[in-house]
């Protein structure tokens, strides 16, 4: 199911360039269609048993209640109100304030969080199905909010959006099917990547292993970053980019050394991630994301709905693919995952980190079937993540040696902070029908069997 939503039909990527000259990140002009209620909705339309009006009841009890507020959140949320308070006299970012800092700062850890107004809107969206969001009272509130403020979305973007069933993409992997989503997310640079590896003997864990699956990834992020778009705006169909000649071409640029990566040529041949599992077998993969924490920072007034910022990933080169175009949806970064073998059902994966996701993995696939991990092991390991040209930027805790090793084979290496290299979790159905649930050490998530 994708529900990623387009851009508004005002759109002007020349208005973008002229006054900024690249996609501005926080206010009205990332935000496109929100997708996440819709998504709600349809899911349960096709999938829900129960009630949907009770599948709100604890989100309602939270907001209005209060809860708790963890550790990693709390320092994310400190972080975004340090950004906001460059903005504080921008009226776009007052209700930002009164929502999510009202005595004039971010909550602690551990403090209770209060948001009455959202509450409100979660009762909205129960009682309508999320109609309202989309064709009802709260897209009027948006609407007019847009209209005050400067923005660009519409009642009538709002009403015409619908989600979209979708059919996953594959590569097999060491005995197992790899599922990510089509474009326009970038999953297609997972499968690209274990398509390039699988050309390779099973790696392990030595200075040569870890070199090939960062120059593997380094190749399928750079067709990615060129080719992938809405998917009537490519210039290839994804067909083309996992055709197994054109993954052969790219294997074979992989020596000793690291490379600069560029996009090849097939002609030639942020986010919340949750998985659940029941005892009939059933199982979800689901990723929503509101982009970079609070995403715009636009918070519609008496509602408690924080936009997000997602269109900010559209360029506004009018040679790309990914250029912004009223009713185009921009390149998106979030991908859940799933694993099968032999048709059956594995279990469902992902690591939540905007640019970190497609490396995240791929480097838990790598650990869980290439060096034989067990789920929670597979996510603990330290990780790498590319940052561009020959930059590699390691997890504290990586192996010194390994690190020493790597930057002998041209890679150029710097420390990052452990938030910063991606956040998941993956259930796993072992050959006896055992669920094994496994969960970040790097977020505040949990596993929970009942």
């Amino acid at each position: 199911l994708n529900s990623s939503g387009p851009a508004p039909a005002l759109a002007d990527a020349e208005f973008l360039r002229s006054r900024f000259g690249h996609m501005p990140e926080r206010g009205w002009y990332g935000v496109n269609v929100p997708g996440i209620p819709a998504a709600w909705a349809e899911a349960h339309r096709r999938f829900g048993r129960l009630p949907f009006a009770e599948l709100f009841t604890s989100a309602v009890s939270y907001a209005e209640e209060g809860y708790p507020l963890a550790p990693v959140v709390s320092e994310l949320w400190r972080g975004d109100f340090e950004i906001f308070s460059k903005y504080a006299s921008d009226g776009v970012f007052r209700p930002w304030f009164e929502t999510f800092a009202p005595e004039g700062r971010a909550p602690k850890a551990g403090e209770l969080v209060r948001l009455p107004a959202l509450a409100k809107s979660l009762r909205e969206l129960a009682a309508t199905d999320c109609e309202s969001f989309y064709r009802g009272e709260l897209a009027r509130a948006i609407d007019k909010w847009s209209r005050r403020t400067g923005g660009w979305l519409r009642y009538e973007d709002l009403a015409a959006f619908r989600p979209e069933w979708v059919e996953p993409l594959s590569v097999d992997y060491r005995g197992y099917t790899v599922w990510e989503l089509p474009p326009n997310g970038h999953g297609l640079v997972v499968l690209m990547t274990l398509g390039i590896l699988s050309g390779f003997e099973r790696l392990d864990a030595s200075p040569r292993g870890v070199h090939r699956a960062i120059e593997a990834l380094k190749l399928a992020y750079a067709d990615g970053k060129r080719y992938i778009a809405e998917r009537s705006a490519m210039e290839y169909p994804a067909s083309a980019l996992l055709d197994g000649a054109y993954l052969a071409s790219r294997r074979a640029l992989i020596g000793r050394s690291a490379l600069e990566p560029m996009p090849g040529s097939p002609d030639c041949g942020g986010t919340v991630y949750f998985c659940t599992a029941d005892a009939e077998g059933n199982m979800v993969s689901w990723i929503q994301s509101n982009y970079q924490n609070f995403g715009s920072g636009v918070v519609v007034p008496g509602t408690g709905i924080a936009l997000h910022n997602r269109g900010c990933n559209f360029s506004l080169d009018p040679a790309s693919p990914n250029c912004l175009a009223p009713g185009k949806r921009p390149y998106h970064t979030i991908i859940p995952g799933f694993l099968t073998k032999g048709g059956r059902a594995v279990g469902p994966f992902g690591v939540m980190g905007a640019f970190m996701q497609p490396q995240g993995h791929v480097q838990t696939l790598i650990n869980l079937l290439d060096l034989g991990m067990n789920p929670q092991e597979a996510l603990d390991a330290p990780r790498w993540q590319w940052t561009g040209g020959k930059r590699i930027e390691l997890e504290p805790g990586f192996d010194p040696t390994l690190a020493s090793a790597l930057g002998e084979r041209g890679h150029e290496l710097s420390r990052g902070e452990s938030i910063n290299f991606g956040r998941g979790q993956i259930i796993w159905r072992d050959e006896n029908g055992v669920l094994c649930g496994a969960t970040e050490p790097r977020a505040d998530g949990g596993i929970a069997a009942y």
